[in-house]
């Protein structure tokens, strides 16, 4: 290694390094250390000491507030700088090569700007070298992974959320491992990254590696969540396994049993609250690898622990969260309200507050921004950290190497006049293809300004694709040919209205679609056939919402949930040939499904009309 190392790294960390005898993780560190500049570069490794100092420093520099619950700490992004920024989030492309729909810019234009913007930029600070597991070491998913930053509080971030690296990097010693290369850019007062409109977030799927830059909001620099994502895509798709953003858990059935599945829904369609559904486990709630092990699928959580969004999180909505945040412990708050230290959110059921200090400064009731809009006292994004294992309803298979085999699949979309609560697909490709690949979000008239509008979101993870929806389907489709016992895939949908307007589900009602597919799994009940799947048949609810709710589920209940509403439903269709039409690669047997329930529907309307109860079938 050369002299810039020895000189900066000083003889301990140096010591760290070394005793890694990895050339490539050598030249990588050493490149950067020549751009970025900085003063000094610590080497973290696996110890409780190392996770002890960072934390320490991030108070310490400013980066972090202690509150008055020990082991509780509050962050602030810049006003402008509270959420992933897809405008200036690019990859890497060859001329020509960028695949359709992706955000790309030319690759050595790309290179010369990121690295224009890096130099120089951690000159008065210390550069992390920080290493980390994605998936469990020892295992068929472990990727290993190396993070540079100048920011304490990312690396305190990443302590948290993910499964240490360091000496299971010394073990396999890689030649290829995930990279990201942060630095936090000039900052204020407040130790807020000032240059938010030099902010760059850059991903190059050849080298696998992610450079941010003018930024501190975690979703831009703590790099193996979404971001690596990205790179676990792209690599999946070479490999023949999945990478997807779907949480895992486990679903308790009688006599003991539990049975694990994973869930893909897109944001404000009941992802995290189906995770943490009550009497049920957690194995992750936000990213997921699927492999084939010994013919069955799956899966692991990628992290270990939670950056979850706070709104709307109180001691009546989720007991099990709200109850680690308010125990003693590793937490971090981010863009939330300082009260005497004190955090508050927005949606804590608790009055609101009139003065404290959040991402804006000092706040109080009234305050308004430049243009003239009020401040909330919290921000809507504002974000907590935690680890998993704090969770009451933590599985204990979260490390297993094997990860869990998964069951079934859920994917659960947002409509208010289509899809019926819970259906079974017919297979892997009816499930991955008039489901999964055609999932859709319905919006609110208070999040965009019209009700109703319908937004595609294939797996819940186009915002995540490194490969174009062509080839992603295609994975999709061929990793399914590989299982010997494939799970089943189920449709959800919390968010059915009647004629009145009115929700036809209740917020619980999720325990019991869940107990539904847990025994539809597990071949235990039976099913209606419809167009489009299998539905329950009403005794099974009737005697599923009485135990596990204590309510008497009618006919009529059933009859208005779980009727086939078939123009809307060909109406769907049509929207998702639409868009497919428009995706070069498509396979003809994407079209061909969809077709086909097409066709299934238009037969059932022409003999038994267009809303059909589960009694005509």
């Amino acid at each position: 290694m050369s002299e810039i190392l020895k000189q900066k790294c000083g003889e301990e960390n140096y010591k760290r390094l070394e005793a890694l005898n990895n050339p490539a993780l050598s030249g990588f560190v050493e490149r950067f250390v020549e751009i970025c500049r900085p003063d000094s570069v610590y080497v973290c490794n696996d110890s409780p000491e190392d996770e002890v100092l960072i934390k320490k420093l991030s108070v310490e520099k400013g980066e972090e507030t202690a509150l008055n619950t020990e082991g509780h700490t509050m962050h602030f992004d810049g006003i402008n700088d509270q959420g992933r920024d897809p405008k200036n989030t690019k990859f890497l492309f060859e001329p020509g090569e960028t695949p359709e729909g992706l955000n790309g810019i030319d690759r050595t234009e790309g290179e010369k700007e990121i690295i224009e913007k890096l130099t120089g930029i951690m000159e008065g600070r210390q550069m992390k070298v920080c290493f980390y597991a994605l998936g469990p070491v020892d295992s068929p998913f472990y990727i290993p992974a190396v993070q540079l930053t100048d920011s304490n509080y990312v690396v305190h971030s990443e302590n948290i959320l993910y499964r240490k690296g360091y000496e299971g990097f010394k073990k396999a010693k890689p030649n290829t491992f995930f990279k990201v290369v942060h630095g936090t850019g000039p900052v204020n007062e407040r130790m807020i990254s000032s240059d938010v409109p030099n902010r760059r977030v850059y991903m190059d799927l050849k080298t696998e590696t992610v450079y941010s830059c003018n930024t501190q909001y975690a979703g831009n620099t703590v790099g193996f969540k979404k971001l690596a994502l990205r790179l676990a895509i792209q690599k999946a798709s070479r490999e023949g396994w999945l990478a997807e953003h779907m949480f895992v858990m486990g679903v308790n059935g009688p006599k003991g049993r539990k049975t694990y599945f994973a869930g893909a829904y897109p944001s404000m369609c009941g992802k995290t609250s189906t995770a943490m559904v009550e009497g049920e486990t957690i194995v992750g709630d936000d990213l997921a690898y699927l492999r084939v092990i010994d013919g069955a699928c799956h899966a692991v959580n990628v992290e270990r622990g939670i950056f979850g969004i706070i709104q709307d999180i109180s001691e009546q909505s989720d007991p099990l969260i709200y109850e680690v945040l308010k125990t003693e412990g590793d937490v971090i708050f981010g863009n939330v309200l300082n009260v005497d230290g004190e955090p508050r959110w927005l949606g804590d059921k608790k009055p609101e507050p009139e003065k404290g200090i959040n991402f804006s400064g000092e706040w109080f009731k009234g305050k308004k921004d430049d243009a003239g809009k009020p401040i909330d006292y919290a921000h809507k994004n504002a974000r907590y950290t935690i680890s998993l294992e704090k969770l009451k309803n933590c599985d204990e298979k979260l490390h297993d190497p094997k990860g869990v085999e998964l069951k079934g699949i859920i994917y659960g979309g947002r409509d208010s006049n289509t899809s019926v609560p819970v259906c079974e697909s017919f297979g892997w490709e009816h499930g991955v293809i008039t489901m999964g690949a055609a999932l859709e979000s319905e919006t609110t008239a208070a999040t965009i300004g019209s009700e109703g509008n319908r937004v595609f979101n294939i797996m819940s993870n186009l915002e995540f694709l490194s490969i174009s929806m062509a080839k992603y389907l295609e994975c999709y489709l061929e990793f399914g040919k590989k299982l010997k016992k494939q799970p089943v895939i189920f449709g959800a949908n919390y968010f059915l209205r009647g004629n009145d307007g009115k929700w036809l589900n209740g917020v619980k009602d999720k325990r019991v679609w869940l107990k539904w597919m847990e025994l539809k799994a597990n071949k235990e009940t039976g099913a209606i056939k419809t167009p489009v799947g299998a539905i329950p048949e009403y005794p099974v609810l009737k005697e599923l919402f009485s135990k596990l709710l204590g309510i008497d589920y009618t006919m009529d209940n059933y009859n208005e949930q779980f009727m086939i509403r078939v123009d809307e439903n060909i109406a769907k269709m049509d929207r998702i040939i639409k868009v497919y039409s428009g995706v070069k690669g498509t396979l003809a047997v994407v079209f061909e499904e969809l077709e086909a329930q097409k066709k299934r529907l238009g037969e059932l309307k022409a003999s038994k009309g267009a809303y059909v109860t589960p009694d005509k079938f």
